[in-house]
């Protein structure tokens, strides 16, 4: 491993340095707020935002999956706190089905998402085990789309 590939993949899985803030998980799932709203305001046809805030979030769990395992490998920790890609695309993930929704919707789902990633409902806590990179990633997903579902339940109840 060269020496600016561990750095590389050290500021992308801490999101420039936002993995080292206190509160990690919580900055990092603001990241992934930031990136729902700005990219919800691109000038795309309403209908076609699910599909760019989706493919944003595969680009950003690929490339996550890249540089969360190369930081595991270069800080010698598994899934150390200060990797926080993972909430990005997870809260991503949660805001998927109305990313130019109002304010509160986008809060109850900041806050449902990192409710999911802090008890990690089956099969999050199981997928915490796959290797590298991979395992980082991944329960961060399974925790966005509990929250995905769980904010569409509410706003079915909220109707």
């Amino acid at each position: 491993m060269t020496e600016t590939r561990p750095r590389v993949a050290v500021w992308i899985a801490t999101c420039f340095g936002v993995g080292r803030l206190p509160i990690p998980g919580t900055f990092g799932a603001a990241v992934g707020l930031g990136i729902v709203v700005a990219l919800a305001r691109l000038p795309v046809a309403r209908a076609w935002l699910p599909l760019v805030i989706g493919a944003a979030a595969v680009a950003v769990y690929v490339v996550g999956v890249w540089a969360a395992g190369e930081t595991e490998r270069f800080l010698g920790r598994t899934d150390p706190g200060d990797i926080v890609v993972d909430e990005v695309v997870g809260q991503m993930v949660t805001l998927l089905a109305r990313p130019e929704a109002p304010w509160k919707w986008l809060v109850a789902g900041f806050v449902l998402f990192r409710i999911f990633d802090v008890i990690k409902p089956f099969p999050a806590r199981r997928a915490e085990h796959l290797p590298g990179g991979w395992g980082v990633m991944t329960d961060d997903v399974f925790a966005g789309l509990y929250s995905l579902v769980a904010l569409a339940l509410l706003g079915l109840a909220f109707k």
